[in-house]
């Protein structure tokens, strides 16, 4: 006996559109960032693409529209680290847009010196630490403050969604580390990174809690490995310690984004999704 056909609720539907919205994501160019911005982009929300060179932001931005004509996008430069690049950026966006009701805080560092940033441990120079916490953390804060600080004042809430890491939750197996490479270096976890994402769940939880009465959610996310130009080495050590057995796809972030910025995640606040294929599992 034939089976009705099943059709997606409209109700389904209405929960994950962003149209109307407005959204800011920082780190907009990156590997993270510029699928983050398409999926909001492409369920209706007005996005500003702010990345610390407006070049490269603008740049972002064509890709976009590339894939997405209508898209209403917003290319502008912040060092998130700056106080006064982020109130520039943040009153461009206000000015454009009316409001911001979504705020992705994604943008992050592994500085300009690759040698530094993956530096041993004991041998980290203070200055090097300095400069990834300016953007890990202190841009949060200030991106966080700034755009909350606007939403309140808004009285129509918003939701807040933060970039942490699955290594702010769990620490890296150095085994798999063995005989990998990324950009001709030896790959590892540094601790100053996993010292900055540990901090964001931490601040998420904070705000979330804080600014609840304002009908503000804060929420985070936690990646596990995303390829991203890993040699073999990397790529199957990596891979044996994930339950589903590969390292993800940057799209695959995508799904968790939109449900957290969405009214489909409208009782959800101070959590920290982990969208990693099971590995902190064990």
């Amino acid at each position: 006996m034939p089976q009705p056909e099943r059709s997606r609720s409209p109700r389904v539907a209405e929960l994950f559109s962003l149209e109307g919205r407005s959204a800011v994501v920082t780190g907009a160019a990156g590997i993270l960032g510029q699928p983050f911005c398409e999926i909001l982009a492409a369920h209706g929300a007005r996005v500003a693409m702010l990345d610390v060179d407006e070049k490269t932001a603008i740049a972002a931005a064509g890709r976009l529209r590339a894939k997405l004509p209508a898209a209403e996008l917003l290319p502008l430069a912040c060092d998130v680290s700056r106080p006064e690049s982020v109130k520039k950026a943040v009153d461009a966006v206000a000015a454009k847009f009316g409001g911001i009701d979504i705020l992705h805080n994604n943008a992050a560092t592994k500085t300009s010196d690759r040698g530094r940033f993956l530096a041993p441990f004991e041998e980290y120079t203070l200055d090097t630490w300095r400069e990834v916490m300016a953007v890990n953390l202190d841009g949060m804060f200030l991106m966080a403050q700034d755009v909350g600080r606007r939403m309140i004042e808004g009285g129509r809430g918003g939701s807040i969604v933060q970039t942490a890491s699955i290594y702010g939750v769990v620490a890296a197996d150095p085994r798999v580390y063995e005989g990998s490479q990324y950009e001709g270096h030896g790959i590892n976890t540094p601790a100053v990174y996993a010292a900055s994402k540990a901090a964001i769940v931490g601040l998420t939880r904070h705000l979330a809690a804080a600014w609840a009465p304002h009908g503000i959610r804060v929420n985070s996310i936690s990646p596990g490995g995303v390829e991203s130009g890993q040699n073999d080495a990397f790529t199957q050590r990596y891979s044996q310690r994930v339950p589903l057995g590969r390292m993800a796809r940057a799209s695959e972030m995508q799904g968790a984004l939109l449900y957290l910025a969405s009214d489909a995640s409208s009782y959800v606040t101070g959590q920290n999704i982990m969208v990693d294929g099971g590995l902190s599992s064990w």
